[in-house]
Formats: C-alpha cells, structure tokens, sequence
C-alpha cells in the first residue's frame, strides 16, 4: 500500500469513527477500556481530524481516569496467565496479549504471583503483556510486588492507558 493509500483507508476508518451511533461507538470503547467516562469523553470529542487526534483523546482521558475508573476496568481484566472467557472482542482480544502469559513453565509460579499481588493490593496484577514472555511478566510481578499502593496506583493505570490505546487502534483499524 502506497502512503497515500494508507493516508486514505486511515481517513476513511476516522469518518467512519466520527459517524458511528454513539451508542455502537461505545460498545466497541468499552472493550478497550471498561471505564465508562473514558468511552465516553472519547465518544463526546468528535469529530476528529485523523488517527492521531483519536488516539490523542483517548490518551488524554486514559490519563484523567480517577483511581475508581481504574478498578472499573481493571474488574474487566482476566488475571495475566489466565485465559479470558467468551467471544467478546476484550476477550479475544485478552487472549492474543496474554498469549506468552499463558504458555510455559512458570503458571504456577505466575498463579503464586498473582495471589499474592491482589493480596496485598486488592485487584488483580494488570501488565501491557504484548511481547512480553511469561518470563518478562513474572519478573514484572515479583518487582511490583515490592511497590507502596500509590506506586503501584501509578503503574497500574499506565499499563491500562496502553492497552486501552493498543485496543483502540485495533478498533481503528477493523473501521478501515
């Protein structure tokens, strides 16, 4: 694809976006993040000019979440290593970034990890897994363990603006 195709199909998925129903619109942002305001404020600032713009909203009202639209989502969120249940876009979505969580010889260790995170923090351990090995996420997981809650807080709802902008690029993409 030329880069004025791509310009063009990347234009047409932004009219697409700007023109959905509200209502299917959101439908679609819940899947990338659970937390109504956020679906909504990025719903509410259409149109928009390009990919870009989207995608900057989207940051924007990841980055304004109050800690309760956090766990929102994040009750959203299978445990990392399991697999998501249903036929949900979230959940498929789920399972392809978790797909190295979920392999290995370490889920019993990760399964450990995990029990001992929402233990001390009260809600499941929530890591942007795409390509990172299961390897990668325990460590992760092991070193967060030793975080105060409001650094854990921080982290948290960094790994969750990722997936979120992960997620809405896929929802972007399947408009074009």
């Amino acid at each position: 694809m030329t880069d004025l195709e791509e310009g063009v199909a990347r234009m047409d998925a932004v009219e697409v976006f700007n023109s959905m129903p509200a209502v299917h619109l959101g439908e679609s942002l819940t899947a990338c993040c659970a937390a109504p305001t956020w679906g909504a404020t990025v719903v509410a600032r259409r149109p928009y000019r390009d990919r870009a713009a989207i995608l900057a909203e989207a940051d924007a009202a990841s980055r304004a979440l109050s800690w309760e639209g956090v766990l929102t989502s994040l009750a959203a969120h299978p445990r990392i290593g399991e697999r998501a249940a249903g036929d949900s876009a979230e959940a498929a979505w789920s399972r392809i970034e978790q797909s190295t969580a979920a392999e290995g010889d370490d889920r019993a260790e990760l399964a450990r990890v995990n029990q001992a995170y929402e233990e001390k923090f009260g809600h499941v351990f929530l890591i942007f897994a795409s390509g990172r090995s299961q390897a990668e996420i325990l460590a992760a997981a092991r070193e967060r363990l030793g975080n105060d809650e409001q650094t854990e807080r921080e982290i948290v709802s960094d790994e969750l603006r990722k997936i979120a902008l992960l997620r809405l690029e896929r929802v972007i993409d399947a408009l074009a």
